[in-house]
């Protein structure tokens, strides 16, 4: 069997080559069974925020902003409107004509709330270009953005698989719990650590009993 084709949406204060490093323990775990692909979100962070690259695609990266005039992100930060999510939308879509097609989509953090979002607008046929079979969400939440309320009001079908450490003192177990109610039938796997996507052997058997039926 071909493994499933599958985008990587990185998390805030990272990009598509610092997530893929921090991946490689998940795509030894899921060798023939997954191939990744990573993108950068549009957004390079305003300075004190930036990771320690030195060429463009390796500075640090974000989705949308929670403080449009700041230019900075929380997840726990509420806003009436963010700035640069129809960008990052945009990157996306383009990702997906330039490389795609792709069977999944996996996101981290801000890249798993926004992947949440994605999945509502293929469900609304808002875009075309999106036609992802499964959805893999790490460490996600629901946007406090008040604009973004809209991404939430129908359960989604799509297939989703809900990743979450007991333990994140980043995103709390709880903002990551409150999201399965959006999903129609979410597959959870909770892990006792931290802020990172889980990776060891214990977790392989759940990896790949989600993934097994989309290949």
């Amino acid at each position: 069997m071909a493994p499933v084709r599958v985008l990587c949406v990185h998390g805030y204060r990272q990009n598509g080559a610092s997530f893929r490093e921090k991946t490689g323990a998940l795509r030894k775990l899921l060798k023939n069974k997954a191939e990744l692909f990573y993108v950068n979100a549009p957004h390079l962070l305003v300075q004190g925020e930036e990771g320690d690259g030195t060429d463009g695609n390796r500075y640090a990266r974000g989705w949308w902003f929670s403080d449009p005039v700041a230019r900075t992100f929380s997840a726990q930060q509420p806003c009436e409107r963010g700035a640069g999510l129809d960008e990052s939308v945009a990157a996306l879509r383009q990702a997906v004509r330039q490389d795609g097609p792709f069977d999944g989509v996996l996101g981290f953090s801000q890249g798993a709330a926004l992947v949440a979002m994605l999945c509502a607008l293929q469900e609304s046929n808002a875009e075309p270009d999106f036609a992802f079979r499964f959805a893999i969400l790490v460490a996600a939440f629901r946007s406090a953005c008040v604009q973004h309320l809209r991404f939430y009001s129908s359960p989604l079908q799509i297939p989703s698989m809900h990743v979450f450490g007991l333990e994140d003192g980043v995103i709390p177990a709880d903002m990551s719990r409150d999201l399965l109610s959006v999903f129609r039938e979410p597959y959870v796997l909770t892990h006792t650590g931290g802020h990172f996507v889980p990776a060891a052997s214990t977790h392989k058997q759940s990896y790949q009993n989600f993934l097994e039926r989309f290949q």
